[in-house]
């Protein structure tokens, strides 16, 4: 038994795969991002995704012996994502503005699909940043978001769901030359979100300094 455990912990080359290693970047649409910079937010902020499947939708046909199955179809999941929502709540902003141009509530016209479809990129890296796998949705677009509970009982923060459709996914080839660009860009992210984290808890230490009672 002790041997069969040996040469099961050394069938594995490399660590395994975390799911919490992970980052997803949505190209906005500039009708939806304006002049502002939201993708690097909605970066930071996202705290659940996937990477989806792939089904092919079969048929049967028999000719002489058993019935075989012949694919015609492939199908995609949809792509549910999380996201933290800050105190500006830039995610829900964001997202609704882009549901409101897919369909405008004053009309309630459609707009062109090539005009508010884009592409979202899914990363995966392993325990030293470095990254492992990647897959891009194409033509992906929002086509619901969750509603958001009150609650002055609540302690808790905001999340907000959103479910995307797409066409297709198609796998990324991890050339060196594009691995280390995005392990370069990973380590850009993350010191951003360094940063970002100290400057609030900054501020939140000088909330609780001036919050603090005086005797």
């Amino acid at each position: 038994m002790a041997s069969q455990i040996s040469e099961f912990l050394a069938s594995f080359s490399s660590e395994l795969a975390r799911p919490s290693r992970f980052e997803v970047v949505i190209s906005l649409p500039t009708t939806v991002a304006g002049q502002e910079t939201p993708s690097k937010i909605l970066m930071l902020t996202c705290e659940n995704a996937n990477l989806p499947g792939r089904t092919f939708a079969t048929m049967e046909q028999k000719n002489y012996g058993p019935v075989q199955k012949y694919p015609y179809l492939s199908t995609y999941t949809d792509m549910d994502l999380t996201f933290i929502v800050t105190g500006n709540m830039v995610a829900k902003y964001v997202f609704e503005r882009w549901m409101q141009y897919i369909n405008n509530s004053d009309k309630f016209d459609f707009e062109y699909k090539k005009n508010y479809a884009t592409e979202i990129t899914i990363r995966q890296y392993d325990n030293s940043n470095i990254l492992t796998y990647a897959l891009k949705l194409i033509n992906a677009f929002p086509v619901s978001i969750n509603q958001m509970d009150l609650d002055s009982s609540s302690d808790t923060y905001h999340k907000l769901n959103v479910t995307f459709v797409y066409d297709y996914w198609e796998q990324l080839t991890l050339f060196e030359g594009n691995r280390s660009e995005y392990n370069r860009e990973a380590e850009q992210w993350n010191a951003e979100f360094d940063r970002q984290r100290a400057e609030s808890q900054a501020r939140w230490d000088e909330i609780q300094k001036r919050a603090a009672p005086t005797f």
